[in-house]
């Protein structure tokens, strides 16, 4: 059965959120019954650890079968499956299991990622946590949260001071050289750091919750389904250099605009 879709103005016909639903749904039961199983894991690398698990591969197939199945004529970028069509107008972006780490380990903060781009800007996106139950949903009309606490609209939280602000980062070690100089002064200016969250850092700071999540090294599927859930909940998120975060790469997120520009002053030293 076909999705419910939208076309404005003339446009091509684009998902709704009962659609992201849909797609977070396959996923999940793919993911959720793999997690805490003992499951066999794969290391994508001869030389250190990049692993990926048999909810990987599956849950990207079930979104991408019934994203072809509803929108054939937009492109996929996703990280196990390779792409089809970036060069088309609608895009989607997809992390299966971000946080394949903390997922092998039994920590609950691993995630879905799912975004679509529009001429290589996102636009909608989702973070989807099937262990707790909780959605943080985004388009034009704004970021939602659903789970366990009901349903209710996103907002960022209005911090006016680095030494204020809660700051989360994956793990210190991926910095190395000037990043991690850079990283480290900001650190030192906050009230509370905390490490090891992965996707579910950037669902706290569009929940309200923290204030700021500084990385590096991260692929476009890293941040396609994130990106919007920031903006609409009222935050930014931009590389170091203050460009667009698409790409991925060196990434900054900020609730506010008052901690943002304090935090990317020193990245720009």
């Amino acid at each position: 059965m076909k999705t419910r879709s939208r076309q404005l103005n003339g446009a091509p016909m684009l998902p709704d959120r009962s659609f992201f639903n849909r797609l977070a749904e396959v996923a999940r039961a793919e993911t959720l019954p793999r997690f805490r199983s003992g499951l066999d894991v794969t290391n994508k690398l001869s030389s250190g650890f990049d692993p990926v698990t048999e909810g990987d591969r599956a849950a990207e197939l079930a979104i991408r079968a019934l994203i072809e199945e509803n929108f054939p004529d937009h492109g996929i970028l996703g990280e196990e499956h390779g792409n089809v069509g970036l060069d088309r107008e609608h895009v989607w972006v997809i992390d299966p299991i971000d946080g394949t780490r903390a997922f092998i380990a039994g920590v609950p903060v691993w995630g879905t990622l799912i975004g679509l781009q529009k001429k290589g800007r996102a636009i909608m996106g989702m973070i989807e946590q099937p262990f707790t139950g909780e959605r943080y949903f985004a388009d034009e009309n704004g970021s939602i949260y659903s789970g366990p606490e009901g349903e209710r609209r996103l907002v960022t939280r209005q911090c006016e001071a680095l030494s204020n602000a809660i700051l989360f980062t994956t793990s210190p070690h991926l910095f190395a050289g000037e990043e991690m100089e850079k990283y480290r002064q900001i650190e030192s200016q906050v009230r509370l750091f905390r490490y090891g969250c992965d996707c579910y850092a950037y669902a706290l700071l569009a929940a309200g919750h923290i204030d700021l999540v500084i990385e590096n090294g991260l692929k476009p599927y890293d941040v396609g389904g994130i990106i919007p859930v920031i903006e609409a909940a009222g935050g930014i998120i931009t590389t170091w250099d203050g460009g667009r975060p698409e790409n991925g790469g060196s990434i900054i997120a900020a609730g506010s605009r008052a901690v943002y520009e304090q935090a990317i002053a020193i990245l720009q030293r």
